[in-house]
């Protein structure tokens, strides 16, 4: 193909869209090749179930989407993109007691906390007060932190297994499952080091800037994102999957929103063996099972604060938890798995019907995994909320197998980009000085296999942007 443009960015996800954008308000002519027929990678939603019934087919709730600011500072407000907040961020069910909850409010969480009240508030309010700071050197390029004593004070607690911070800090159930709940996003054994740290991430992220939903959907991110980025000129091309460098329509940087097994096949002889098969040795972690349901009506919690929240995580205490996330490290299949549940349509009346509802649930497995979790997965639910398993209209259902196939960078179903442990979460996707770069000056990786890590922020295509060597 002619060299027609200056960069190319091959995959449409929330971190390829932000790098191809902010290329483009630079000045720079940039066309976005996206093999699937819409763009938004793990930011799509569609008719899963029934007509009317809009669900996320991926990613649901956002932290990291608001609480890194680079969607706003983009502007995506005035291309559609509307946030909505539920009263609560998270609910944890408990069997009988009442649910520990995360508030935007410190001082509210810690009244569902008990005796651990005090000690939550101490964990986290020391970031939460300098939210900014964390986020910038957490998120940001890797380097010399700008804040470093916050960061090491981050550190001396996120480098902890989540279940050795969970028992040494609290000493009763609610914020030990509180805890839990949210160090299980990292999909890692919770005796594992550094289990903490997305789970910390979490709980201060939702006190600072709260746990919100995109209005319409997750597509809505990827739309808004799309709708600048041709604003300033960009092309995209849907329905173009691309096999080898030679049809790129550039001569310039070329920008990898896939996995590092994907940057290596279309690379082909254009990067140093040793190099790629440094790239093909990355780890990629535990899959998922994904439920999507069509309900008549809301979900009927026995404890009716858990509807304030739009995410819900059901699993049980630490020990429940702990069993589960370390059962698919082990080939096995938790019976009794910790589950994370989204209730948008409670908050956004664009996701079903008048009066019906949506429910996006899923659990980890085993990766390539295909055994049908969905009576396990609904049990849970309903030992939560009984007369659940009567609401349902209609259920879809999503194995890592279909994981994989509806996005091949979702290698065995995993959906974080790779293994978020201690020798891969801060040194994704191999131990170099600049994770974006590649021996080859003109290609570059700006997926979740690169830091920051999963999560819908678009952080690591930014910060690819800023590693890029031109000419």
């Amino acid at each position: 193909m002619s060299a027609s443009f200056d960069a190319a960015v091959v995959g449409s996800g929330p971190n390829g869209l932000a790098a191809a954008l902010t290329m483009a308000r630079a000045g720079r002519t940039v066309v976005v090749y996206e093999a699937g027929e819409t763009v938004g990678g793990g930011t799509r939603t569609k008719e899963l179930t029934l007509p009317g019934f809009r669900h996320d087919v991926c990613s649901a709730i956002h932290p990291m989407a608001v609480g890194a600011g680079l969607f706003e500072s983009m502007g995506l407000d005035a291309h559609g993109l509307e946030w909505v907040h539920s009263p609560a961020c998270c609910a944890h069910p408990l069997p009988d007691r009442p649910a520990a909850m995360l508030f935007r409010d410190v001082q509210q969480t810690a009244a569902t906390l008990g005796i651990d009240g005090e000690r939550w508030s101490a964990m986290v309010a020391p970031f939460v007060h300098r939210w900014a700071d964390l986020a910038e050197d957490a998120l940001g390029t890797p380097g010399i932190p700008s804040s470093p004593l916050l960061m090491a004070r981050f550190g001396l607690l996120a480098m902890q297994p989540a279940s050795v911070l969970a028992r040494s800090r609290f000493r009763e159930a609610p914020a030990r499952a509180l805890l839990a709940g949210m160090a299980s996003h990292s999909i890692l054994p919770l005796e594992r080091p550094l289990s903490s740290a997305i789970g910390l991430m979490l709980a201060v992220a939702g006190h600072a800037r709260g746990w919100p939903l995109p209005r319409g959907g997750s597509q809505a991110i990827a739309d808004a994102l799309a709708s600048a980025f041709r604003e300033h000129g960009g092309v995209i091309r849907t329905g173009v999957r691309i096999r080898e460098l030679g049809e790129l329509e550039t001569t310039g940087p070329v920008l990898f929103d896939t996995s590092p097994r994907e940057l290596v096949r279309v690379a082909g002889e254009a990067l140093p063996r040793h190099f790629a098969e440094r790239l093909l040795r990355f780890r990629h972690g535990a899959g998922v099972y994904k439920l999507d349901w069509a309900l008549s009506e809301p979900i009927p919690w026995s404890d009716p604060t858990v509807a304030q929240a739009a995410t819900v995580h059901l699993g049980g205490t630490l020990s429940d938890i702990e069993r589960s996330e370390r059962a698919p490290y082990l080939g096995e299949h938790p019976d009794r798995p910790y589950v994370l549940l989204a209730q948008q349509s409670l908050f956004d009346d664009t996701r079903a019907p008048e009066g019906q509802h949506t429910g996006w649930a899923y659990c980890h497995v085993p990766a390539g995994s295909t055994r049908d979790m969905t009576s396990t997965i609904e049990d849970m639910v309903e030992a939560s909320a009984p007369g659940f398993k009567d609401t349902i209209l209609a259920t879809h259902k999503m194995d890592c197998a279909d994981f994989e196939s509806y996005n091949p960078n979702y290698i065995g179903g995993d959906i974080a980009g790779g293994a978020a442990d201690w020798d891969q979460l801060l040194t994704r996707p191999l131990v170099q000085a600049n994770p974006y770069r590649t021996p080859n000056r003109r290609l570059y990786l700006c997926s979740a296999s690169t830091p920051p890590g999963g999560g819908v922020h678009g952080m690591a295509g930014v910060n690819a942007v800023r590693a890029l060597r031109w000419g």
